[in-house]
């Protein structure tokens, strides 16, 4: 599973397990590329998509640790750090939303021992997957509504643009925050994500163009 299109694949055997029709589906950071792929791969399965915040723009476009993790010649080198201290450290970069203490120890718990490195993969196969899913953003006929943060250190908005531009229908808003814009604009994703499901994706679907702000 630790790559964008088997993870696609995945989402797609869990909708058909849970017996759910057409559903919206809600895929920040690292799940765009698998939320793509689910819909490329499957076409009308999928009501719309909200993603965002994930690496897309091929030649890749990433930078900082998440970019030293997916051009390291391989992940040996990473065993010897802390992962309470990696993730730990990720999440106090959220800008306005601070996690109750239950809440970030039970984040950083999930990627003891050697959970961090091995999750790694999923990234480390960007190289190779992010190509693939290029080739198909143009077939893709489900609406996606792209969410990103304009000062996103990792994964910059021309990752998000580089969706805009070459999906047929698509929205892209960019918000005044980083890279976890889903923690540090919750308010204003919420309402994005929610006007989008109440009705917003059926503009898009019918072809009115994309919209920008």
């Amino acid at each position: 599973l630790l790559h964008p299109q088997a993870m696609g694949e995945f989402v797609i055997r869990l909708i058909d397990a849970w017996g759910l029709d057409t559903p919206h589906l809600v895929g920040p950071d690292i799940g765009t590329g698998a939320a793509l792929f689910a819909a490329a791969l499957h076409p009308g399965t999928l009501r719309s998509l909200v993603i965002g915040s994930g690496a897309a723009a091929v030649p890749l476009q990433v930078t900082g640790a998440l970019k030293d993790f997916i051009d390291a010649p391989d992940v040996e080198m990473f065993r010897a750090l802390d992962p309470r201290s990696i993730v730990g450290g990720a999440v106090d970069t959220m800008e306005r939303y601070r996690p109750p203490d239950e809440v970030r120890e039970d984040y950083i718990q999930s990627y003891e021992g050697d959970r961090f490195v091995e999750s790694m993969r999923y990234v480390r196969s960007y190289p190779q997957d992010l190509p693939l899913l290029r080739d198909l953003l143009g077939e893709i006929q489900t609406p996606v509504q792209i969410i990103a943060g304009r000062r996103d250190a990792l994964v910059p908005p021309v990752n998000a643009e580089f969706l805009h531009e070459r999906l047929p229908h698509s929205k892209l808003d960019l918000l005044d925050a980083g890279h976890f814009v889903w923690e540090d604009a919750a308010d204003e994703y919420g309402a994005i994500v929610s006007a989008w499901v109440e009705g917003g994706y059926q503009t898009s679907a019918a072809g009115t163009g994309p919209d920008r702000r």
